[in-house]
């Protein structure tokens, strides 16, 4: 629904407060008759002004330019300058590494770009093709873009609704409005006006929305906003407004150590050139240029790129695809994660558990999902069974098994509850639910899953019956010989259905309704005790029945009720098809309660409770209501009991959640300024009703409180709000397109556990990045070190004795660069990687501790490297410096050619050993436990040894050592070389032991992270002792 925007000037509408007006108001605002609608040249005026009704936004940027942001980089044009200057030393090989180097980067840089964002596409799709409207008294068919505002729609079940408008004719509508407002259930529809102009979006009811679905009725109503002025619109604007390309603080820290490594190698030249007093001979030229590149670790692009690669490669197989690279340095450093509630960390599957029977009490319903699988349980205490009361326990054997003892002190005991000893209430009311009921369960043919066809909440009556083995197929079978006679469809003005069922067996015929209690009560004159039935007037049965349904209420559950009354003689007589329901539904009798919500997800407060281990606070922003939302957030572990206590200072296994500092609705945050959020002691844990301004509200206010934010959803309505996050996570089974376009990652199993998995990945991703960044640039100050304090060594015609050959140079930074450091790229991580708090974003990947690490290390090689080379020459030589070594190997040249081949082995293998001592970055590498461990990373210990055959193939091979690398094989230099690894290995040992004991701990949580840590800590106590509290 997405078109180029036209030069004529276009005019937006604003949207108004429709909710608020009444049909003649409307008309008058609109200028339109609702029943004969535009006139065909009225409609196109409109079009004109109002513009197609459709999304706009920027186009697709072209696949060169994507090319071109690609190559102009800095350290893509460092490595560009890299080919050159290894072309002009005639370096084939090197210049062939750095040119696959500028490929691999830029290919897959290129390929992450190129899958441009499809969001605007996504919500074209979503948009009815055709609509029917009213137009000059007539209705027809039009194109869905050139609806206009004023335009009388026709909505009927299966439509896609074209345009925002306000209803004001309905039959029993209802729309599933999921996508948009979080809304697990259609939402049934009125023509009602409402005075609050504040009501949240989910609550506007007699209003139908852009995108959404008629679920069932038909209605008549009257567009009043099209195109970017409708809701989904508003998403496409704020989509279109955080569509802005950031760079990542990794990204910035490669950059700025780009230019100061630049400014080192330009440096280093110079220094080169200096010491030669300028006289710039080609040895000289070559062994600044090989300087230079040596200053430049030109893997390190490739490695970090080919590090995050394989995280993403990991994370897909545990069920989490990453669509952007970047997502993965982010979430080693999320403190929030913002959730949705339904489908996100519940089921959005909706489950009858519970319900009661007066007389008979509450009875709980195992069991979740379509599956009719579970226990219908009920306590009981242990008395005599008199004649008024139910004798669940009977004195078979066969059914004593039946039961089990569940109660401490004996008073009472857990009964479960079947078809043989069920009391004749549960039994009509479970036969009130099965047929009373339009839904079906079966199962797929192929996968062997159980699901439903109809409304969500009969297909939970359904589900509930078939477990008692009370289903509609059971009921209406030749054994039982149920028959519907009878249907009053379910209408959303008096919300409430009912059927009239025949027996064939017993003769009898009953009606059965279901609804709402506030709908069903009217129609009662008793209620079902036991197996007697007694009289009750209206108002004393519903408040006989409001404590029951507080109760359930506080739980989150969506309570109907259900009566049954059988029909007269005089009735069974007549064609009950014929007859107003306003005469049959009366008179009945109240059977029962039952309560139905959309439970969490077993791995949900697991899941949360992990995240609380890494000191990251969980959120949940859902379009729900208040309560519901309070009661999964306790059930889930958002809310904990001390939170309840804060509250209002009472506790209990059924206490009400009240709205607080830490459950909000969205109106209630809305109206704060950012000051006065800021203000807050704490950010709320739970806000019902949200909008999408509501969501990214929030994660703006996380952002002002230094806050890396995550946030998962599902829904359109999440869209903004996941493209607003730092790491923007949807649903992949559940989730729409909008949603999945707008993310950095997408979960392919909708499950909130991945989080925690992909968080953890993250972790370890950036951990080794700061790892081999270690590795790479130590590495480079060590031959820095070494190649420029050995300038002071000069042979007797004042010239400058290099002590490695410019080609030597680039082998020992291809030996020692990117092999060790793609090793430590795959390094698993630490067990506890978990127990630290979040990275915070602030220390960026070189910490002063990481700066200080590649200072100590490169200076310690770099001097025992060089000091090795003055060892050999005037230690134990003669100091004979030769003549002209730097062109080529001669007699006079071989002590300087053993001493060069002693610092290639010692500069060699300590920056290989070194790539241990990054594994960890305080820890102890050289003890006996570690020593014994060397091999656990297979492709680091592979890389150690390859390297150390590489460095001894290019000291011994003949005409390779001497003529190419001008160094040589050495002898008795091996007891130098060793000792000078066993000093440096010493020392590393010392300096770690000195950070352990004089630095901070690496991570330190806050207040607010600590206390999470402690709520997890509690919770694993309590699992380790008899489950998970909450």
């Amino acid at each position: 629904m997405f078109g180029k925007d036209k030069a004529k000037k276009t005019v937006v509408v604003e949207t108004k407060p429709y909710h608020c007006m009444d049909i003649e108001r409307i008309q008058s605002e609109l200028d339109v008759n609702v029943s004969t609608g535009l006139a065909p040249s009225d409609a196109e005026q409109r079009l004109t002004v109002y513009g197609l009704n459709e999304m706009r936004g920027g186009g697709r940027p072209s696949a060169f330019k994507i090319l071109i942001r690609q190559l102009a980089n800095l350290m893509t044009l460092i490595l560009i300058a890299a080919v050159a200057i290894a072309f002009a030393i005639k370096d084939w090989i090197e210049a062939g590494v750095v040119i696959g180097v500028i490929v691999l980067n830029t290919a897959v840089g290129f390929a992450q770009e190129f899958k441009a964002e499809k969001t605007m596409d996504s919500l074209r799709k979503m948009t009815s093709p055709t609509s029917r409207v009213l137009r000059n008294g007539h209705q027809i068919v039009v194109p869905t873009v050139d609806l206009v505002p004023g335009d009388v729609i026709y909505l009927e079940s299966g439509d896609v609704v074209g345009a925002d408008c306000r209803l004001f004719e309905v039959f029993n509508l209802e729309t599933d409005e999921a996508l948009l407002t979080g809304e697990a259930l259609p939402i049934p529809k009125t023509v009602d006006t409402f005075d609050d102009v504040e009501l949240p979006l989910g609550d506007r009811i007699n209003l139908s929305f852009a995108s959404t679905t008629v679920t069932k009725g038909r209605a008549k109503a009257v567009i009043y906003a099209t195109g970017m002025s409708s809701e989904v619109g508003k998403i496409a604007k704020k989509l279109m407004e955080t569509n802005k390309v950031k760079k990542t603080p990794l990204q910035k820290a490669l950059d700025k150590m780009s230019w100061v490594l630049l400014g080192v190698a330009i440096a280093s030249m110079l220094i080169v050139f200096g010491a030669n007093k300028f006289k710039i001979k080609n040895e000289v030229l070559l062994y600044a240029i090989g300087l230079a590149i040596a200053t430049i670790p030109e893997g390190l692009i490739a490695v970090v790129t080919l590090t995050m690669s394989l995280g993403v490669h990991t994370l897909a197989k545990k069920q989490a695809l990453v669509r952007k690279l970047v997502a993965l340095e982010s979430l080693g450093s999320i403190t929030n994660i913002c959730s949705d509630k339904t489908g996100t960390l519940t089921q959005s599957k909706m489950v009858l558990v519970r319900a009661w029977l007066p007389g008979e009490g509450f009875f709980r319903i195992s069991g979740l999902g379509f599956e009719p699988a579970g226990e219908v349980t009920k306590k009981q205490r242990l008395e005599p069974p008199t004649d008024a009361r139910i004798n669940f326990v009977q004195d078979s054997a066969n059914d004593e098994k039946n039961s089990r003892v569940a109660s401490d002190d004996g008073s009472e005991e857990t009964v479960v509850v079947n078809a043989s000893n069920m009391s004749a209430s549960l039994r009509r009311i479970t036969q009130g639910a099965a047929l009373c009921n339009m839904s079906e369960i079966r199962t797929d043919d192929e996968t062997g899953y159980w699901y439903g066809i109809g409304d969500p909440t009969e297909i939970a009556l359904q589900v509930f019956a078939s477990k008692l083995e009370m289903g509609k197929p059971t009921l209406t079978n030749d054994d039982n010989q149920w028959k519907l006679v009878c249907e009053y469809p379910f209408d959303s003005s008096i919300k409430r259905m009912s059927v009239v069922a025949h027996n064939a067996i017993t003769g009898e015929k009953v009606l059965f309704l279901k609804g709402a209690t506030e709908r069903v009560v009217p129609c009662c004159t008793g209620r079902q005790d036991g197996e007697q039935v007694s009289s009750m007037s209206t108002d004393d049965l519903q408040e006989y029945l409001d404590p029951q349904i507080q109760e359930m209420a506080r739980d989150g559950l969506r309570v109907l009720s259900i009566a049954y009354r059988y029909l007269t003689p005089d009735e069974e007589s007549l064609d009950m098809n014929k007859t107003d329901r306003e005469e049959v539904e009366v008179n009945m009798t109240f059977l029962g309660l039952v309560g139905i919500y959309d439970p969490p997800r077993p791995e949900s407060l697991p899941s949360v409770m992990e995240c609380y281990r890494a000191g990251i606070q969980v959120t949940m922003l859902t379009g729900d209501h208040p309560e519901t939302a309070a009661a999964i957030a306790r059930q889930v572990g958002i809310l904990q009991d001390e939170d309840d206590e804060d509250i209002d200072g009472k506790s209990g296994e059924h206490q009400a959640i009240p709205l607080g500092p830490l459950v909000m609705t969205a109106r209630e945050f809305d109206r704060l300024s950012d000051e006065e959020i800021d203000a807050l002691p704490e950010l709320p844990h739970v806000i019902a009703r949200c909008s999408p301004d509501t969501k990214v509200k929030m994660i703006e206010a996380m952002h002002r409180r230094n806050g890396i934010v995550a946030m998962t959803g599902d829904g359109v309505n999440d869209s903004p709000s996941l493209k607003f996050a730092d790491v923007g996570i949807a649903m992949g089974l559940t989730g729409s397109d909008v949603a999945k376009q707008a993310s950095e990652i997408i979960l392919t199993d909708d499950n909130f556990a991945t989080i925690v998995r992909a968080i953890r990945e993250g972790r370890r991703v950036f951990s080794n990045i700061q790892r081999f960044c270690c590795v790479l640039v130590s590495g480079n100050v060590a031959e820095l070190v070494c190649l420029i304090i050995g300038l002071a060594f000069r042979d007797k015609f004042g010239e400058t004795v290099f002590p490695l050959s410019p080609v030597a140079i680039l082998v020992n930074n291809l030996l020692t660069g990117t092999p060790p450091a793609m090793a430590l790229g795959i390094e698993k991580a630490w067990p506890t990687i978990m127990d630290e708090p979040p990275r915070s974003p602030s220390s960026g990947l070189f910490t002063w501790e990481v700066q200080g690490d590649i200072i100590f290390y490169g200076f310690g090689m770099g001097l025992l490297s060089i000091s090795n080379f003055w060892l050999v020459m005037n230690g134990f030589g003669d100091g004979n410096m030769g003549e002209e070594c730097n062109r080529g190997y001669s007699e006079s040249c071989d002590l300087v050619f053993r001493a060069r081949g002693t610092v290639f082995a010692t500069l060699t293998l300590a920056i290989l050993l070194h790539a241990y001592n990054c594994r960890r970055i305080r820890g102890p590498m050289w003890n006996w436990h570690m020593i014994k461990r060397v091999h656990e990373n297979r492709f680091l210990f592979g890389g150690v040894i390859c390297g150390t055959i590489l460095c001894l193939l290019c000291m011994y091979v003949p005409g390779l050592n001497t003529a190419v690398l001008k160094m040589k094989g050495i002898s008795w230099e091996w007891g130098i070389v060793l000792i000078t690894l066993l000093v440096f290995l010493i020392l590393s040992e010392l300096y770690k032991f000195a950070k352990r004991k004089l630095y901070k701990p690496m991570s330190v949580a806050t207040e607010a992270q600590g206390r999470l840590q402690r709520i997890w800590t509690e919770n694993t106590l309590a699992s380790s002792t008899g489950g998970l509290s909450k």
